[in-house]
């Protein structure tokens, strides 16, 4: 069974057209190469594979309490979801 972070990584290669090995784990979406428009689609494809609702304003990140700094921090946020709308 793959893991979130396996996961968010193949998601993430998918939209910056990399390798999921090259997706490294403290990589942020700029490193990557994936731009706002990127951004919405990944977190529409991030709620579609876990089933959980992304509280997410793609025209302020920082506003948000989802946090897309890095591959880690997308997943970590991710976990919590999904332990959150389990309950």
């Amino acid at each position: 069974m793959k893991s979130t972070t396996d996961k968010i990584r193949a998601i993430l290669a998918e939209h910056a057209l990399l390798e999921p090995q090259d997706v490294a784990p403290d990589a942020s979406l700029e490193d990557l190469g994936i731009d706002s428009m990127g951004v919405v689609e990944i977190i529409f494809a991030i709620e579609e594979e876990f089933s959980v609702n992304v509280p997410f304003n793609a025209n302020e990140p920082g506003q948000s309490d989802f946090d897309i700094s890095s591959v880690k921090s997308i997943a970590h946020a991710v976990d919590q979801l999904v332990a959150e709308q389990a309950t």
